[in-house]
């Protein structure tokens, strides 16, 4: 049984960091895009941003980048690092993945999801 689980959410004020993860069991993720998304209160899932396994390669939607970077820490593990965070980043984080060939900007490509963590930023 293929597993995410994602750890690190919690309460910070705004300009903080906070340090997301996420551990996978059940298979190996080296050629799955491994991917973050967040939910917050009443709007959609959005993409947050991905990192591919064999090359290291990442992404970022444009409401993040240049202060959230993703990093492979372990196998089968992967980070996410929020800088300077704001209090429109407040949202359920995700981690899922998607097998390599997805279209890994939407939801529809990943196969896998984590249970989600709460990330609150305070102004």
């Amino acid at each position: 049984q293929v597993q995410l689980v994602e750890s690190g959410g919690g309460l910070v004020q705004a300009g903080g960091s906070l340090k997301l993860s996420c551990a996978g069991s059940g298979r190996v993720f080296s050629t799955y895009y491994m991917g973050w998304f967040r939910q917050a209160p009443g709007k959609e899932r959005e993409f947050v941003g991905m990192i591919y396994w064999s090359t290291d390669s990442t992404s970022f939607a444009d409401s993040v980048k240049g202060r959230f970077t993703i990093s492979r820490d372990a196998v089968n593990k992967v980070s996410l690092q929020m800088n300077s965070l704001k209090p429109e980043d407040t949202a359920v984080y995700y981690c899922a993945a998607a097998p390599f060939g997805s279209t890994w900007t939407t939801e529809s490509g990943y196969d896998y999801w984590g249970q989600g963590t709460q990330v609150t930023v305070s102004s």
